[in-house]
């Protein structure tokens, strides 16, 4: 449930009834990489992925040093991606999508990018992009990245919403839940 609706909300599926509505740009980290032709070089990939998040050919070009310089790929920039790590890929993949500044960036349990080092940075990019007034949505298990960066929290269970509401509410209730589960799972005869 919770992956679908944010491809929804990035306008990757349609919904099955019902309408939604959501400002634009908006730029998503969904499965880092899909969008990207295996063939093309990082570079090309960067331009592709700009324009189908609707940025200008000037805006691209603009931006696109500033894309290669957050990625940290150096040289293999110019390689094709099918060369790339996992981890090169997904480096590529979030300094193109928060490098074009959209109004709404959704981000799907894509914050495990890189090493330690790279995580941080990605931390602090996301954490400047919502203290300059962008809108971040984000899903994860990890309550310290809900934590860090949303002021609301909707905890959706088997589809359905279990708890929306501020961040200091909602989080307790998802940890004391799987508490509750752990305990009952340590309670089983072994």
């Amino acid at each position: 449930g919770k992956t679908t609706l944010l491809k929804i909300l990035a306008g990757v599926t349609a919904p099955s009834s019902g309408s939604m509505s959501v400002a634009r740009p908006v730029a998503s980290i969904l499965e880092l990489g899909s969008a990207f032709h295996q063939e093309f070089t990082g570079r090309q990939n960067i331009l592709l992925n700009a324009a189908m998040l609707g940025l200008s050919r000037e805006e691209v070009v603009e931006r696109t040093p500033r894309i290669i310089a957050f990625s940290e790929l150096g040289d293999f920039i110019d390689q094709p991606i099918k060369t790339y790590s996992t981890g090169m890929v997904m480096r590529l993949g979030f300094a193109i999508a928060t490098q074009v500044e959209p109004d709404v960036l959704i981000i799907d349990e894509a914050l495990s990018v890189g090493d330690g080092y790279f995580q941080q940075k990605c931390m602090v990019h996301l954490r400047k992009y919502v203290d300059e007034g962008g809108t971040l949505l984000i899903c994860s298990h990890a309550m310290y990245y809900i934590s860090a960066f949303c002021s609301r929290a909707l905890w959706m269970r088997d589809g359905r919403i279990e708890a929306l509401g501020p961040v200091q509410q909602v989080v307790p209730q998802y940890e004391a839940f799987l508490q509750a589960k752990t305990d009952r799972s340590d309670e089983r005869p072994k």
